[in-house]
């Protein structure tokens, strides 16, 4: 069992950064790929960023250069840092954890999931 709560979310204008953590408690957190997810009211929930085990890491093509997904398993953390936020980042930002495979883009494939935090970014 791994319970995930993310934090960090709030308003930003546009071209501004914020920084998402997810603290996870339970299992051992560096047996797990981790993963950021978000989803925009009335659209599908959308991958965003996974980091491996060992620190290897995946980006939405879209994504890459503005975001970086990172973690601490000293603290049991992962953390996203988005730069040059635009309108179109707006969403929920959810943190998301894989205890069997790594790297994969699919909602599907994760195991557990947090709450999610508010990301807005005005324009």
């Amino acid at each position: 069992q791994v319970q995930l709560v993310e934090s960090g979310g709030g308003l930003v204008q546009a071209g501004g950064s914020l920084r998402l953590s997810c603290a996870a408690s339970g299992r051992s957190f560096s047996m797990y790929t981790m993963g950021w997810f978000r989803q925009a009211p009335g659209k599908e929930r959308e991958f965003v960023a996974t980091i491996s085990r060992s620190g290897n890491t995946d980006y939405a093509d879209s994504l890459k250069g503005r975001f970086t997904i990172s973690r601490d398993n000293a603290k049991n953390t992962v953390y996203l840092q988005m730069d040059s936020l635009k309108p179109d980042d707006t969403a929920v930002y959810y943190c998301a954890a894989r205890g069997n495979g790594w790297g994969s883009a699919t909602p599907d494939d994760y195991d557990y999931w947090g709450q999610g935090t508010q990301v807005t970014a005005s324009s």
